[in-house]
């Protein structure tokens, strides 16, 4: 199954780091999350995008892990030449985890 089919994302950027949060649909699959989407998972789903490290975050009482990803916008959203690999493009990204 994917990551979409039991969670959904919120995201944010600031400079040239990129927050995402990974929210369970239903509490029962929180532990899931905590088991399947590690940073090391995510750090190497985003390949050539992200350029150093990843920081989780548990909130178990929200149901959800929050990322902090490290040099992933190219620069900054103002200085990066991509045309939309911000949040929300990471987000969507992320969604496409493979959950085993």
């Amino acid at each position: 199954m994917l990551l979409r089919d039991i969670a959904h994302t919120r995201t944010g950027d600031k400079g040239n780091r990129a927050t995402l949060s990974v929210i369970a649909y239903d509490r029962k699959n929180f532990e899931l999350l905590q088991k399947f989407v590690t940073s090391e998972r995510v750090l190497a789903h985003f390949e050539g995008v992200v350029g150093g490290p990843i920081e989780r975050f548990s909130l178990p009482q929200l149901g959800a892990l929050n990322f902090v990803m490290h040099n992933a916008l190219g620069g900054g959203v103002t200085r990066s030449l991509a045309l939309d690999a911000h949040g929300k493009c990471l987000s969507a990204k992320l969604l496409d985890l493979v959950i085993e």
